[in-house]
């Protein structure tokens, strides 16, 4: 097991299930490799009634710290949209059980969209929240510009989409983005004591509420996902993000050319 991108156990507590990201020498980089693991594992557990609440993390270092940047610049809109890697995401999204996200060191990117893509959020101190796809000549592509918008409101998610910058921990619980913040060394522990009173209910209860809340948060976001997509892509077609992840890939600071 220990060569598989997700590691699942179910043993942790129970009626709960630990999917750990792993892929540590890549900071837990998302590719499209862990992203399909991530919706397999997902979809068996969703079959395994012992199981009522998954929780999904990384490692004290990184819970993601992006998308994996080497596996995409090369390719331009027309190959982003035949790969349509985000249908993976929209598989995990479909996920009928609560899925808390335990995240500790960088969330950033795709790796703060996966943790928003969860239902609940719990943070180690250290972790760190961004979406700096700015600094690399695009946006967001797996819903960043619209769960963020919802969490935090228009004039935060424009601060931290359109700057790149990163927020800690604390000023993520304070913006609303978390449910709660713990210590560093305990996270993952704390997390599990955070999921257990959700696993004690009714697995039909956990899905209803879930889906009903889904329903209000989500009324017009299927078309702001839309939108994002095709900027997103479009993106691909620029000069600028052939130069922001050829920099970012060699260490080097970019230079943008606005075309």
């Amino acid at each position: 097991m220990s060569d598989a991108l997700v590691l699942v156990d179910t043993a942790a507590a129970p009626g709960i299930a630990v999917l750990r990201i792993n892929r540590p020498a890549e900071l837990n980089a998302l590719n499209l490799g862990v992203m399909t693991e991530l919706r397999d594992r997902l979809q068996e557990l969703e079959k395994d009634d012992s199981v009522r609440v998954c929780l999904l993390t990384g490692n004290e270092r990184a819970f993601a710290a992006g998308a994996d940047i080497k596996q995409m610049a090369g390719r331009t809109a027309i190959d982003m949209w035949q790969v349509d890697q985000f249908a993976i995401w929209d598989g995990i999204r479909r996920f009928k059980k609560p899925l808390i996200a335990a995240v500790s060191g960088f969330a950033l990117g795709g790796g703060c969209e996966l943790a928003m893509l969860c239902d609940m959020i719990v943070a180690s101190e250290s972790a760190q929240f961004g979406q700096p796809e700015v600094k690399i000549g695009v946006i967001p592509g797996a819903g960043g510009t619209q769960r963020l918008t919802r969490a935090i409101g228009k004039a935060r998610a424009m601060e931290l989409v359109l700057s790149g910058k990163f927020i800690d921990a604390h000023t993520a619980e304070r913006w609303g983005l978390v449910n709660k913040v713990v210590p560093t060394a305990t996270y993952l522990h704390e997390a599990l004591r955070f999921a257990a009173p959700f696993a004690q209910m009714s697995p039909l209860a956990l899905r209803a509420g879930k889906e009903a809340i889904n329903g209000a948060y989500e009324n017009h976001l299927q078309e702001g996902l839309l939108q994002e997509r095709r900027n997103f892509y479009l993106l691909f077609s620029s000069e600028d993000q052939k130069e922001g992840m050829a920099a970012f890939i060699e260490k080097r600071a970019p230079n943008w050319q606005g075309r």
